[in-house]
């Protein structure tokens, strides 16, 4: 989407700059569930903190004047280093919230991926971008896994993430301080932040409703899930303590298309991912939303990159600059994720607002890079950083 931007962004600068607006927009216990993280919220800021621990050595006297962003990683050209990272219920921050994230992503020639929380089919995110990844929480039945595994690739996505790091519900103590539930409970309260926020009112919940009906969890199984209103919910997103690598094994061999493992951390996952086959891992700690105190990805990216041989190893949270995207491919990350900001763009401008944060990141990258004094990702290595001040991993395995 080109021209003149929507008046809602004509002040936004930065990533950083959208949670003030969507704060605003959105109500509160729906801006609590996607801001907030676990308990004490110690992951979620250290996420920002390793960035900020880094320094640049830029080179001057260079003609970087043909400088390019493009990049490949598991096989695949991408334009961009980042993508957007799974987000679920993003159709309830913005009206058909994983629809307009899709389309940006297809414009800009990044990868989003579509969240098995997400409230729209896979299918219909397909249809509007077949080059989607596809997250997937595990059912605990195999018989239930192999189904999904059949839809997804019957959709025509060819890569799958798993997700390890939500085996165990964590403390939901900052959702409950907010006045988030699953399910949403269409009482008083809610009528209250509906009258109070009556763009996002009229705008997507009363929106969706009558042109849609009501919302499900589409793609957590390879039927329909629950309805958002419904007590069912809970119990489909209740938890996989059953996860273990000889599940992960059958889906290797089931699995015909990349397969991705997101939530690692540890480097001893990192290598027992690869032993798997698979071709990348994306370590996380979920945005600090499940183990309060999980090392930041940045500080375990370069004990994984050890382990992890020819694999792919991308990482999220905390992502918000250019330059932090520069500074995790500098030690040897091959892609990066966005989250939040994506979705409160989208729940700001819709597709525009997604549209408008991608470019504000890649105007960065451009600028950055060529500062740094060099025109392509693949220059990047830790010769241009200072980590005199960063504390990596202190793994002694």
């Amino acid at each position: 989407m080109k021209g003149k931007p929507p008046r809602a962004l004509r002040r936004v600068y930065a990533l950083e700059d959208f949670e003030p607006l969507a704060r605003r927009r959105l109500p509160s216990p729906i801006f609590g569930y996607v801001a907030g993280a676990a308990e004490t919220n110690a992951s979620v800021r250290d996420n920002r903190a390793g960035f900020g621990e880094i320094g640049f050595l830029p080179r001057v006297g260079r003609d970087v004047s043909q400088r390019r962003l493009t990049c490949r990683v598991m096989g695949l050209d991408y334009d961009l280093p980042f993508g957007i990272a799974p987000m679920g219920a993003s159709a309830l921050t913005a009206y058909r919230g994983d629809l307009v994230m899709a389309r940006a992503a297809r414009e800009a020639g990044i990868p989003m991926v579509v969240s098995a929380a997400s409230l729209i089919p896979l299918e219909e995110i397909v249809a509007e971008n077949p080059d989607v990844w596809y997250q997937a929480y595990l059912p605990q039945h195999p018989a239930d896994i192999m189904a999904l595994l059949d839809r997804v690739a019957a959709s025509g996505i060819d890569t799958l993430v798993v997700t390890l790091d939500s085996a165990v519900v964590p403390s939901r103590e900052n959702n409950l301080r907010s006045g988030y539930r699953t399910p949403i409970r269409p009482d008083l309260r809610l009528f209250w932040q509906g009258a109070t926020h009556p763009r996002w009112a009229l705008g997507t919940f009363v929106r969706t409703f009558v042109q849609h009906g009501a919302p499900h969890f589409e793609n957590a199984t390879a039927g329909r899930g629950a309805p958002l209103l419904s007590r069912q919910a809970v119990r489909d997103f209740s938890g996989r303590e059953f996860l273990n690598w000889e599940l992960l094994a059958e889906v290797r061999r089931k699995w015909q298309g990349r397969l991705v493992l997101k939530g690692i951390l540890h480097p001893d996952d990192v290598a027992r991912a690869r032993a798997l086959g698979a071709q990348g891992v994306i370590l996380s700690n979920h945005g600090g939303r499940q183990l309060d105190g999980a090392v930041a990805p940045l500080r375990a990216l370069s004990a994984a990159v050890e382990r992890a041989g020819d694999m792919a190893v991308m990482l999220d949270g905390g992502v918000l600059r250019g330059t932090d995207i520069l500074k995790a491919m500098a030690l040897g990350a091959s892609f990066a994720f966005v989250g939040r900001p994506m979705n409160y763009a989208a729940s700001i401008a819709g597709q525009a607002g997604v549209a408008h944060a991608i470019d504000l990141l890649k105007v960065q990258l451009r600028a950055d890079l060529g500062m740094l004094g060099l025109v392509s990702l693949e220059a990047l290595g830790p010769e241009v950083l200072d980590l005199g001040g960063f504390r990596p991993l202190a793994f002694a395995g």
